[in-house]
């Protein structure tokens, strides 16, 4: 059995299939386990709880993890000797996010794209049709992460302290969410998962989009991330190679993605919600 897993820092999803390519038990969801912001007690805490997980870890023979978090060798390195701890006779391979994001998105395995994922994170790779280079190392939420859930939930939050929100969008937001400063900043410095916290916010722009303050804040976000990121490979992009996309704020962002594409020049490519059901397929034709 093998089991594949998209690892985000708010959740995980994980796909058993067969060695018949046959998807082996129901989905399985589990909170996220990003190594670099979860500790290892917590990490364990949350493997151990699926029952799930622990009805089927004897059978495994290979677990394939693609996780935020895991992009540097510590953190990958830790969560590998973790799960080898569960999945005993499985071989263990962990990789960053990003990956998963390539093998979801593009149309054939040779193919050379760039990639971007914005989900509770984000972060942006070149793939040659072989080999996934990265020009900048993602120093996570707090300096990085443009145009991702954290980055917006983050921004709502500020607007509405600094009154920058219109008095209906500002009074929307606050019925939505719990604004306590002292609950705020409980979740943001005492809890161990803040970037998860933050993107939680975000979900209130997609159902206001018809506020021009809302579109706005998406349109700067996502040409934010476009400048910092996307155009680091304008010489690739030269080329006419596609910009694929992978997460849930990439995907409801769609059409402010399309036109910062146009006003800087570069390919839309592929949408993908959720990487997990292209990393099925791409293992099923590779097994």
């Amino acid at each position: 059995m093998i089991l594949i897993t998209d690892g985000g820092s708010t959740k995980c999803d994980w796909i058993a299939i067969d060695k018949n390519g046959k998807q082996a038990v129901d989905k399985i969801r589990t909170k996220g386990l990003n190594p670099a912001i979860v500790a290892e007690k917590k990490i364990n805490k949350i493997i151990k709880k699926s029952d799930e997980l622990m009805a089927i870890a004897k059978d495994v023979t290979h677990v394939y993890f693609y996780g935020a978090g895991c992009g540097t060798e510590k953190p990958r390195l830790l969560l590998k000797f973790i799960l080898e701890n569960y999945f005993v006779n499985a071989k263990v391979e962990v990789r960053e996010d990003t990956y998963a994001a390539v093998r979801a998105c593009i149309n054939s395995n040779d193919e050379a794209a760039v990639v971007c994922i914005l989900g509770t994170g984000s972060n942006c790779s070149y793939f040659d049709g072989a080999n996934l280079n990265q020009r900048v190392a993602s120093l996570g939420f707090i300096l990085m992460d443009d145009a991702s859930g954290n980055y917006f939930g983050k921004q709502l939050i500020r607007d509405y302290y600094f009154n920058k929100m219109p008095d209906t969008i500002s009074v929307a937001f606050a019925h939505k969410h719990s604004l306590d400063a002292d609950y705020i900043k409980y979740n943001l410095y005492k809890q161990t998962n803040p970037s998860a916290y933050l993107a939680d916010h975000a979900e209130f722009m997609f159902i206001n989009k018809d506020s021009e303050y809302i579109s706005n804040l998406i349109a700067k976000g996502i040409r934010l991330f476009a400048e910092n990121m996307i155009l680091q490979y304008k010489e690739e992009l030269e080329t006419g190679i596609p910009v694929h996309f992978a997460g849930s704020i990439a995907y409801f962002a769609q059409e402010e993605i399309k036109a910062v594409a146009e006003e800087l020049g570069f390919k839309i490519g592929n949408f993908v919600r959720r990487p997990i059901e292209g990393l099925v397929n791409y293992h099923i034709n590779n097994l």
